[in-house]
């Protein structure tokens, strides 16, 4: 329903010469028409509504930087600034706004960003759920580097970044009062500094994309559909914390279609792929990827996972919201 908002209201009102391979996470700017020669401007914006405000490995601040950089990094952009913009329910603590401030701050200091504009607005009781952050953010991508879901060709490596579900599992054990052996943490990090490894080993790679909300499963579907090509995954060979998947069998979900907010998937060229794994494997936020599956050219717009019994079934996009408020 998303997707079919964004193309049939949103695409034809706001870029009507666009279509489904102008989604990207962010929008490459140019200046007076022209593309500068020390790298190109990249502009996003995201909204933060999760429920609750603090979760094990995070909370809304520190989640709204990470989303909002992560956005930047996938279009292999440095990111450089933010905004931000609270929306404030009437009765809120300031011991809890002071905790929200406090860790944004701090998360946009660990990832080299400055907050250099922003607004708040107070609304009135019952009508906020306590604290909305809105972002905007500018990085800057380096000559040569040119990521889009469109660039995905047949043979293409899909590689994944980590562990699997462990944001969207944090949120809701929180939400109902689930305890496990192993406390399971959001993943909620900072990605650029990974894109920027991958980066050096290979300059021409394809995709990238952050598994937020939808997972796996949106995040392929999306990009094979604005590719024109198939992707074939094998379900084994994705990494998933073993906690998250016993939550996830309890739970009756589908690890590929919980959220993410510190994990990728980059689509790269096959020539380049194990090189790419193995400085993936040498960086803090690369140690468990791997490759699971790759771009094919048939059944264009359809992903395919090969299942630990050896049948095949089609990965859809989700069926509407698994886990809502989950950024």
């Amino acid at each position: 329903m998303m997707n079919e908002l964004i193309e049939y209201l949103f695409i034809p009102a706001f870029h009507p010469g666009g279509g489904k391979q102008s989604l990207t996470d962010g929008a490459v700017l140019s200046i007076n028409g022209a593309v500068q020669p020390d790298g190109r401007l990249v502009f996003t914006t995201d909204s933060f509504v999760v429920n609750p405000l603090f979760f094990p490995g995070g909370d809304i601040g520190s989640l709204a930087v990470h989303g909002t950089v992560n956005d930047l990094a996938m279009m292999g952009a440095c990111p450089l600034y933010l905004s931000a913009g609270f929306i404030l329910e009437e009765g809120l603590a300031m011991e809890t706004l002071g905790r929200v401030v406090q860790s944004m701050a701090a998360a946009a200091h660990s990832s080299g960003v400055q907050v250099v504009a922003g607004d708040t607005k107070v609304v009135e009781r019952g009508h906020g759920d306590g604290i909305f952050i809105n972002t905007a953010g500018i990085g800057v991508v380096a000559p040569g580097v040119d990521l889009s879901p469109a660039h995905a060709r047949p043979g293409d490596a899909l590689i994944v970044s980590g562990l699997l579900g462990q944001h969207g599992i944090a949120i809701l054990s929180q939400r109902v009062g689930l305890q496990f052996e192993t406390e399971i943490v959001s993943d909620s990090s900072n990605l650029y500094p990974l894109v920027a490894t991958m980066l050096e080993v290979c300059q021409s790679l394809h995709t990238l994309r952050d598994l937020t909300r939808g997972g796996l499963s949106a995040a392929l579907n999306e990009i094979a559909s604005a590719g024109e090509v198939g992707m074939v995954i094998d379900e084994r060979a994705v990494p998933i914390d073993p906690a998250v998947a016993s939550a996830c069998e309890l739970l009756g979900l589908d690890p590929f279609y919980v959220a993410n907010e510190g994990k990728l998937l980059a689509i790269v060229p096959h020539a380049c792929a194990d090189s790419i794994l193995a400085a993936m494997h040498a960086h803090p936020l690369g140690q468990q990827a791997a490759i699971v599956g790759h771009v094919t050219s048939e059944h264009p717009g359809v992903v395919v996972g090969r299942t630990a019994i050896g049948g095949h079934r089609v990965i859809d996009l989700p069926a509407g919201e698994l886990l809502p408020r989950i950024c």
